[in-house]
Formats: C-alpha cells, sequence, structure tokens
C-alpha cells in the first residue's frame, strides 16, 4: 500500500556585493531585497537559535510566470552566477545523479531560484509533470488562504427544535471531546431551564455532499490515510461515518449530565427556526493552515478544500474544489497551471500531476510583501529541518545524515510521501546569504524511502550550502 504518513509525509542576511539580479526592473525607493528581508523578518518566528523562518518578499509582478512557465524555466549561464551559486548548481547536478533518485534523475523534477530576483539559479527538467503527493497542499493553502481569509473561523453549533438537538458540522476537523462537552454542558443548562429531560439527537452534515472517492484515491485510504470527508467529525477520528461519531460522542456527554436520549443518533437538517443553544468556534483558517502543513494532515486538507469550494460558489466536492484551487492560482496569482492535474486537496491522488516550477511558484508567490498578510501562514506552517512534531522531525529521521545534518534549523520546507513519490519544496538561505525558493519532486525510484528522503534532504541542504 502506499507509504503515506499523514504526509506520512536566524534574521536575513545582506544580498551578496556585486550582485545585479533585477536586469529587467526600474530601480524601486526601496530594494526588492529589501523588502524581502523585511517580510522573512517579520513571516516567521526563529526556530531554534538559528534560523529566521522565511518571509522573503518582494514586489515581483511576472514573477509568477517566469517561475511557472515550461519555456521560461530555464536557469541562468555560469557567467551570470555569483561564486556561491556557481558552486550550489555544480553540486545538486552531482547530487541529482544519486542512484536513490531513479537512476540517472529523469524523473526528477527540480528547480531553485533566487527569491529576490525570481531568477532561476538551477534546473532539472524543472517543468516535467509528476505526482507531487503533500506538496499538493500548498495550492490548497494558497487558495483557502486567499478564499476564505486568515482570519476565518467556521462554528459548530446545536440547535433545538421540538424535543430534538441537533448537532450542525460546520467543517472544523479541530473539534475534540471536550468541546463536545462543552456544548452539552451549555445545552443542558438551557434545557433543565426549559424542564426538559429526554431529547432525542441528530447530526447535521449537509454543508458537504455524500462523501465519494477522489480520482487516483484507493479504497484503503479510508481509515489510514484520511476519512471520508464530512462536515462534522471528533478528534481527528479517521472512521468510515465521523458525524455520526461525533453524534454518538455529543449523546453520551448529554446522558453524563442527566439528559435521556431517545432512540438512535439520526441525519437530519436543521431548520431555520431552530434555536442555537450552543456552539464551538475554530482555531482561524491561517491556523488550520498552519497545522495542516506542518503535521501534513490530510483530512485538514480536504475539509480546506471543500470549505474553499463553498466560498467560491462552487460544489463542495474534490471537483468544484480543485476548480476554486485553479481558478485562484491562475487568475489571482498569474501562476501558470500548464501540465498541472488537480483532483484532490491532500495530495493522496496518484492521479494529480504538478512539475517543481509550479510547485516553486506557489512558494515564491507567498514570499511577496503584497501577500504577507494573506499567505504568510503558509510560509509558517512550513516544517523545519529538525523540528520535533513535524514532517521533518527526528521521528521521521530527517536531516539526519552526513550530507544534510549540517542544514538543520536552517531549511524550511513541505515534505511529499507517496509510494512512488517523494517531494520536497521550500527555501533557506544560501551561501551569499540570499534566499532560495526550491522545489524537488522525484517519482518511480525503486530504492527504498528512507534512502529517498536522505538524497532529498541532501539537495536542499546543497541549496543551503552545507555540504562536506
Amino acid at each position: 500500500m502506499d507509504a503515506v504518513r499523514t504526509d506520512p509525509e536566524s534574521p536575513s542576511t545582506p544580498h551578496a556585493p556585486g550582485r545585479h539580479r533585477h536586469r529587467h526592473r526600474k530601480p524601486k525607493a526601496m530594494s526588492t531585497a529589501a523588502r524581502r528581508a523585511l517580510v522573512l523578518a517579520a513571516t516567521a518566528p526563529v526556530a531554534g537559535a538559528v534560523f529566521a523562518g522565511p518571509s522573503f518578499a518582494a514586489d515581483k509582478t511576472a514573477a509568477a510566470a517566469t517561475v511557472g512557465s515550461p519555456d521560461a524555466a530555464e536557469p541562468l549561464s555560469a557567467a551570470d552566477l555569483s561564486d556561491a551559486d556557481r558552486a550550489m548548481a555544480a553540486k545538486l547536478g552531482e547530487r541529482i545523479n544519486n542512484p536513490s533518485l531513479t537512476n540517472d534523475g529523469s524523473s526528477l523534477s527540480g528547480v531553485v531560484l533566487d527569491s529576490a530576483s525570481d531568477e532561476v539559479i538551477w534546473g532539472h527538467n524543472a517543468s516535467t509533470a509528476l505526482m507531487p503527493a503533500s506538496n499538493t497542499k500548498l495550492a490548497t493553502a494558497t487558495a483557502a488562504l486567499d478564499q476564505l481569509g486568515p482570519e476565518h473561523r467556521v462554528a459548530t453549533k446545536v440547535v433545538y427544535s421540538n424535543g430534538t438537538l441537533t448537532l450542525v458540522g460546520a467543517g472544523d476537523r479541530t473539534l475534540s471531546s471536550d468541546d463536545l462537552g462543552e456544548m452539552a454542558r451549555t445545552a443542558v443548562d438551557g434545557l433543565k431551564a426549559a424542564g426538559v429531560t429526554n431529547v432525542k439527537v441528530r447530526i447535521d452534515d449537509s454543508l458537504f455532499p455524500e462523501p465519494t472517492l477522489a480520482e487516483g484515491w484507493r479504497a484503503d485510504y479510508y481509515d489510514d490515510q484520511v476519512a471520508p470527508v464530512r462536515a462534522l467529525s471528533v478528534d481527528g477520528k479517521l472512521s468510515a461515518d465521523t458525524a455520526l461519531d461525533a453524534g454518538k460522542v455529543f449523546a453520551t456527554k448529554l446522558a453524563d449530565r442527566g439528559v435521556t436520549v431517545d432512540g438512535d443518533i439520526a441525519r437530519g437538517t436543521a431548520g431555520i427556526g431552530d434555536v442555537p443553544v450552543a456552539q464551538k468556534v475554530s482555531p482561524t483558517v491561517a491556523e488550520l493552515v498552519r497545522t495542516m502543513l506542518k503535521t501534513s494532515n490530510n483530512d485538514m486538507a480536504e475539509t480546506l478544500l471543500r470549505l474553499t469550494a463553498v466560498k467560491a460558489g462552487q460544489p463542495a466536492t474534490f471537483e468544484g474544489g480543485t476548480a476554486a484551487v485553479r481558478k485562484v492560482l491562475g487568475e489571482r496569482y498569474g501562476i501558470p497551471l500548464d501540465n498541472v492535474v488537480l483532483h484532490d486537496g491532500s495530495g493522496l491522488s496518484r492521479a494529480t500531476r504538478i512539475p517543481a516550477a509550479t510547485i516553486a511558484a506557489i512558494l515564491d508567490n507567498a514570499t511577496e510583501p503584497r501577500h504577507q498578510y494573506t499567505l504568510g501562514p503558509i510560509l509558517e506552517g512550513l516544517p523545519v529541518a529538525g523540528e520535533a512534531g513535524s514532517t521533518l522531525g527526528p521521528e521521521y529521521a530527517r536531516f539526519d545524515d552526513p550530507n544534510s545534518k549540517c542544514a538543520v534549523n536552517k531549511v524550511r520546507a513541505k515534505t511529499g510521501t507517496l509510494t512512488g513519490a517523494i517531494a520536497l519544496s521550500g527555501a533557506t538561505q544560501g551561501k551569499d546569504g540570499r534566499w532560495k525558493v526550491f522545489s524537488f519532486v522525484e517519482n518511480n525510484s525503486t530504492a527504498q524511502n528512507s534512502e529517498i528522503t536522505d538524497a532529498m534532504d541532501g539537495l536542499a541542504a546543497t541549496v543551503n550550502g552545507c555540504w562536506a
């Protein structure tokens, strides 16, 4: 079966002197590099004592098109590169020949950009569309933040009518048993005040339609990697019917407080005239995105995809959600979608295809100062190399071999892991102190996953400028 782990999967330094990378731009009052440095310093807290999380940004009106276009993602000539970038590019050229990376690297799509100038420092099959695994979540996060807004929250509610309490789901994947217990306490206080001691309980998860498998999903993903996508769930549980699970927990909490629940938990739709008696408000979308990326939570990604679809006026389905994502990426941010095929929000689909150039463009787009408020949570949510509790943590044996451990606390990147697909895309400061955005996607290697991830970590460490 797929090896899908719920993924599984320092202040900025000035730019090196003598670099003239803005050849197609008019001078601005504040340089692109300085503006990016301000965003870099503001976007994320220091990780350990070394790494100040990326907040690289600038006004790059043509950048996304340059980065994402299959015809334009060509690296600068060696003569145009700094000594540090020339050495880094040469080392990448060596390391992609690692036997763990699909023999000759023909199924590796990779690109490294200079974040300030958006110019391509190094590329290898950058426009080749491959299975990106959980790097798909970067596209989902962009659309969710753009459409819903970083401060948006949803509210799970309890309403009452004619002896029935209805638990109404709103797409909060963080809802816990304790939350349902608190909602039950509030509801019971009202019921007892009205002299009601017996109720029926029903669940309303009608915000999303009946779950289906996405194109490219395997049936055995359920209860292992992801749950059928419903608008109501509890404790992040993977089960066939997360809404029914939540209803049962809620009923138990009511009974614990002395209210008799009559009959079985049933589905129903809350009416306009039902009286609200309790609610639980979710964390902000910004918080959800940070958690989703840090831990590569598949259920959270698919729920955000549907909430984005609803906001965009699309059906709350895989098709509606991915249509909304494409519209945001293409129309709102000008990211070319040539060769891009999307089928879900989590990246579990084996039919999804995204080139490394497009993934890098999505990340690079998030570095612009004008997008800092909206898209900053993407940069903040990227796991840091060696960060416990993230998909780049020691529990996943990441950045722990001689070729990569020198980059611990210095690389921030989104992981991706499926059988036959490993991806790593993020940002780091190079040896010259300039911020680099990178994306590496590998498909079809016959090596062990641990060997492939070690090799990919080595590529990211190379971008950082640390190698033996």
